[in-house]
């Protein structure tokens, strides 16, 4: 199959007229002019890398800590349809005994694929973290950071967690972060930490930040505070949620700017309400209610996001954020931060062909998976 005619972001994410010949599910050659069998005219249409999502907990009423290889299914096969090739299921702050049934099912899932996006390993956020900035995590469920029980997780899912999130405050010695940052990505979130405190993290380990501003300290000129710290570290990637909800659209054009196009990762963090009406749902163990697609608990706290990264690329382009940068964000970026760009991430001779072709208005017309035409 050859994709004709389009405009597309190359390994180098340069925005190029070429075409793109897929076959066995891999990209074939990317060039001028290519013939062959199959060919499809995208004339006047932009083709990108598929999606990638690091950060999820759920979408159509599924949420990751489910626990069962159904809901998974149902946010893959959603997924998909936004755009998103590849994703992380993501835990919340629960008992050690669910988290252990979670991997397990992620694990199946990433075994024996579900139709839909492929689960490429699991993100742990909690029960690691502070309980004076658990967010919408239960504060019953936190716990120290154990590098032991963390190691005993690890082995037992057969090492499918890409990225595990602490609060380095709690993590005396950095022991947990020396240790665990040998087998995935030790991410700073839900943190009381101070500047000195983040950087003494990224000293020993840490190199990604989840969720940059929301439930951690923010950059005032006196106190520069965990997203002072990132910014002032050219090896730490960070997360972003950019619905415009969780920040102000001003701000992430600053963030982006300040962080360039190498260190930035679209993360949606959605939860199962993403994707339905507004109402009543639920995240890790508590009530959620959605007004105006904005997911709240009772008490005002945010709780997770009902955005998806297509919408946000969207969101992103409208804010000024430039587009070359936004691109990477959603794609080459995120598969790096979980190890994955030999497969996935860029429109390169060799890696999986998963495409989304878009229009001029950046509405989404088709998606492939492994070259299989999937929306």
């Amino acid at each position: 199959m050859i994709l004709k005619n389009a405009e597309i972001f190359d390994e180098n994410f340069d925005l190029v007229k070429a075409d793109v010949a897929v076959g066995n599910g891999k990209i074939e050659r990317v060039g001028q002019n290519l013939e062959g069998a199959d060919m499809h005219d995208f004339s006047g249409y932009v083709i990108t890398p598929g999606f990638v999502d690091i950060h999820i907990h759920g979408c159509v009423g599924a949420d990751t800590c489910d626990g069962t290889r159904e809901a998974v299914s149902k946010m893959a096969g959603h997924l998909i349809t936004e755009g998103v090739t590849s994703f992380c299921p993501t835990t919340m702050t629960v008992p050690i005994g669910k988290i252990k049934k979670v991997l397990s099912v992620i694990k199946d899932c990433m075994e024996n694929p579900p139709e839909g996006a492929a689960v490429c390993g699991a993100n742990m956020e909690g029960p690691y973290i502070s309980a004076q900035r658990c967010g919408a995590q239960k504060a019953d469920n936190i716990r120290k950071p154990d590098w032991h029980e963390f190691k005993d997780l690890y082995e037992g899912c057969g090492g499918i967690i890409k990225l595990v999130d602490i609060a380095p405050e709690c993590d005396e010695n950095h022991e947990f972060s020396e240790h665990a940052s040998r087998f995935c990505k030790v991410s700073i979130a839900h943190t009381m930490a101070d500047y000195g405190q983040a950087v003494e993290a990224f000293r020993h380990g840490v190199t990604h930040v989840t969720h940059l501003f929301n439930a951690m300290s923010g950059l005032q000129h006196r106190s520069p505070g965990v997203v002072g710290a990132v910014f002032d570290d050219s090896s730490v990637s960070a997360e972003v949620i950019c619905d415009g909800f969780h920040i102000n659209p001003a701000v992430l054009r600053i963030a982006f700017h300040q962080l360039g196009e190498d260190r930035t990762v679209i993360i949606s963090d959605s939860m199962r309400a993403a994707g339905m009406p507004d109402g009543e749902s639920e995240l890790g163990g508590q009530k959620v209610f959605v007004k105006n697609s904005q997911a709240r608990l009772a008490d005002g706290t945010i709780a997770g996001s009902t955005t998806n990264i297509h919408q946000e690329i969207k969101n992103l382009i409208s804010y000024g954020v430039p587009l070359r940068q936004v691109i990477k964000s959603a794609t080459i970026n995120p598969a790096r931060e979980i190890g994955e760009t030999n497969r996935i991430g860029s429109i390169k001779v060799g890696k999986q062909a998963d495409l989304v072709v878009m229009d001029k208005e950046w509405n989404i017309v088709s998606v492939f998976k492994n070259g299989k035409l999937m929306r």
